[in-house]
């Protein structure tokens, strides 16, 4: 894992339960932290102290049970998508800290100018033998978000997806957004490159730019979060507020 950059300081310091965590601190005021069990984003702040970032108040930071909310990191494997554990291994495991990262990282997070936060993740296969194999990725983002009656989703306007409440039959959007009155669980496919999050209660818009992953992921509103994956976007929704998550290599803006 390759942490940050030449312009913004990085602290290696204590975390809850004695756990070892990175702050990113921008010179303008924003700052991320970053655990290193699961190398999980944990809090993202911008230049006003705002968290933008949902954790949950139950979450466990105690190994082996994933830390809940942040951006935990799914690898090799999406939910139960496959034959290893739910989201794979990736998110509660212990990682290290590359200061000498090679051309292609494993994982960087890197807080820039203005407080984007830039997530990079590049996989290469050391096998032995060679062979290939096959695998699902996602930073699995949880928002932090307002009363999400009061949330609303761009960039999916006219696309395909399928609807997990209906035994993934495929649809159509019809709408100008995507808002959230009642539970969603859908699958978006083909997403653009560019997807916005407006949260009109908070005056907020987050701005997700994904390059190199075809897939982007799932809003689940069960705190409502947005996943953003390989290139289809699922949304889902149930009845609580608190949180949007998502899953590929993408910049977010506040």
């Amino acid at each position: 894992m390759a942490m940050g950059s030449d312009m913004v300081p990085v602290e290696l310091c204590k975390g809850i339960n004695g756990l070892d965590k990175i702050v990113l601190r921008e010179s303008g005021g924003s700052s991320a932290e970053v655990y290193l069990y699961g190398g999980q984003v944990t809090s993202w702040k911008n230049d006003h102290g705002e968290e933008l970032l949902f954790v949950s108040s139950k979450a466990i930071f105690k190994p082996p049970k994933a830390i809940r909310g942040g951006i935990p990191i799914c690898f090799p494997q999406f939910a139960s998508h496959g034959g290893l554990e739910s989201h794979g291994f990736a998110r509660n495991r212990i990682w290290s800290i590359d200061s000498d990262p090679p051309s292609f990282p494993t994982v960087s997070s890197t807080l820039g100018p203005g407080g984007d936060l830039m997530l990079t993740s590049r996989i290469r296969n050391t096998s032995a033998d060679g062979k290939p194999f096959s695998f699902t990725f996602a930073y699995h983002t949880y928002f932090s978000v307002s009363d999400i009656s009061e949330v609303r989703v761009e960039g999916l306007e006219t696309l395909d997806y399928l609807d997990n409440l209906q035994n993934k039959e495929r649809f159509t959007e019809q709408g100008d957004a995507i808002t959230f009155e009642s539970e969603i669980d859908k699958i978006y496919l083909s997403t653009p490159t560019k997807i916005a999050i407006l949260d009109h209660e908070k005056k907020r818009t987050f701005v997700l730019r994904k390059d190199g992953l075809p897939d982007a992921g799932e809003i689940d509103t069960s705190l409502c979060s947005f996943y953003l994956h390989k290139s289809d976007l699922v949304l889902r929704r149930d009845n609580n507020n608190g949180s949007l998550k998502s899953r590929p290599v993408f910049t977010i803006k506040s």
